[in-house]
C-alpha cells in the first residue's frame, strides 16, 4: 500500500526545520512520499497577513528540488479557499484513492486539534504522526482532548512501515524527531531588515525571498 504523509503548513516562508522534519519522519516512518502543501488562507490568521500564497507554493517548490521523497502540492493554493485540514484530506484522498495517509504535525499544534473544524471525521478517516517541538515535550500528545484519545496514541513501532501493518486500535504515532529551532517569525524579522536568511532557508529559497522583495516593510 502506498504510504504518503501529508504535511501542511503556512510556510511563511518554508525553512530548513520543515524540510528535515519532513525528511526524518519519511525515513523512520517508511513513507513512500511526503506531500508538503502550503495553505491558501490559513483559518488561524487573518487575510493578508502571509505572504501571498502563490509566493508560499514557490518557495516550497524550489525547496524540495533534488530532495528525495519531497514533493509539493498546490492542492490548497489551487482551492483558493479556507485551509481546513479535513477539506484537505478530502481533496488528497480523491486524488490518490488507495493511498494511506498519515497527517505530520508537531506536538504543538496537534494539542489544539479540538479546536479544528470536523476534527472528529478527520481522527477517524487520517492517521496521525506527532512530532516533537523545541519547547513542547512529545507525551504531552497523550493528554489531548482531555486523554480521550490515550488508547490510540503510542510510538511508532521500530522496524514497522506505514505502508504495512501497523498495531490495530492506533490513530495517533508519537515519533521523537533531532528538530531544528527555526522560526518562521525570526526568518521574516531578519528578512524585513535586510539581513540575510541563508542558512536558515534553502539557497534557491533565500534568492527568491530576496529578489521578490518579501517581509520587507511588514
Amino acid at each position: 500500500m502506498e504510504a504518503l504523509g501529508l504535511f501542511g503548513g503556512t510556510f511563511d516562508p518554508v525553512h530548513l526545520g520543515h524540510l528535515r522534519a519532513a525528511a526524518e519522519v519519511r525515513r523512520k516512518a517508511g513513507l513512500d512520499r511526503v506531500l508538503l502543501i502550503p495553505s491558501y488562507l490559513p483559518p488561524h490568521k487573518a487575510p493578508g497577513a502571509a505572504a501571498p500564497a502563490a509566493d508560499r507554493l514557490r518557495m516550497v517548490e524550489l525547496a524540495v528540488r533534488r530532495r528525495a521523497g519531497l514533493e509539493p502540492s498546490a492542492v490548497e493554493v489551487e482551492a483558493g479557499e479556507t485551509s481546513y485540514s479535513f477539506l484537505t484530506l478530502r481533496k488528497v484522498r480523491a486524488l490518490r484513492p488507495r493511498a494511506r495517509l498519515f497527517f505530520i504535525l508537531g506536538v504543538d499544534a496537534f494539542l489544539e486539534i479540538g479546536t479544528w473544524r470536523e476534527y472528529r471525521r478527520l481522527l477517524g478517516e487520517c492517521l496521525f504522526i506527532v512530532t516533537g517541538r523545541p519547547g513542547f515535550e512529545l507525551e504531552r500528545a497523550r493528554d489531548v482532548l482531555g486523554g480521550r484519545l490515550r488508547d490510540a496514541i503510542g510510538p511508532f513501532p521500530p522496524g514497522a512501515r506505514a505502508g504495512g501493518r501497523l498495531p490495530p486500535g492506533r490513530r495517533v504515532f508519537l515519533m521523537p524527531i533531532r528538530a531544528l529551532d527555526v522560526s518562521s517569525t525570526a526568518i521574516r524579522e531578519k528578512a524585513r531588515r535586510g539581513l540575510s536568511v541563508e542558512g536558515l532557508v534553502p539557497r534557491a529559497v533565500a534568492a527568491y525571498i530576496r529578489e521578490r522583495g518579501l517581509y520587507r516593510g511588514r
